[in-house]
């Protein structure tokens, strides 16, 4: 990669969360992690870094309510976290991706609330967000 493109990744990424983080704290939410996917594009002898995919998404990134935040614990969230919690409940776990035993193939069925819900915190964190 070079030291020269790292500094620039680096310098741009925590530049994109810091700003993202501060704006997130104004509208009552803390942005505790989210990831950042970089490309190069050519222009001819140039190549210039790109931002690809999505970014600052409750899907991609963890957005916890800044009231009620207690350090060192578990916090509500706005992310897909909430699956996860139900996957792991419903006993999934690395090596089942095929579905539950005894039904492997099938994958994995997530229950209508499970769907409501996300859809609910995902939909709150976008109004939180951008109204």
């Amino acid at each position: 990669m070079g030291q020269e493109l790292y500094d620039q990744i680096s310098t741009t990424a925590l530049k994109l969360y810091s700003t993202a983080a501060e704006f997130a704290l104004t509208r009552g939410l803390i942005l505790a992690d989210t990831k950042f996917e970089f490309g190069l594009i050519s222009d001819g002898s140039e190549k210039r870094l790109i931002l690809i995919d999505e970014l600052l998404t409750p899907d991609s990134s963890r957005y916890w309510p800044l009231e009620g935040y207690a350090a060192g614990g578990p916090q509500p969230s706005f992310d897909k976290q909430y699956v996860r919690d139900w996957l792991v409940s419903a006993g999934f776990h690395k090596g089942l991706e095929g579905g539950p035993p005894g039904q492997e193939g099938k994958g994995w069925t997530i229950e209508n609330n499970i769907v409501k819900g996300t859809r609910e915190r995902y939909a709150e964190a976008v109004k939180l967000l951008t109204s």
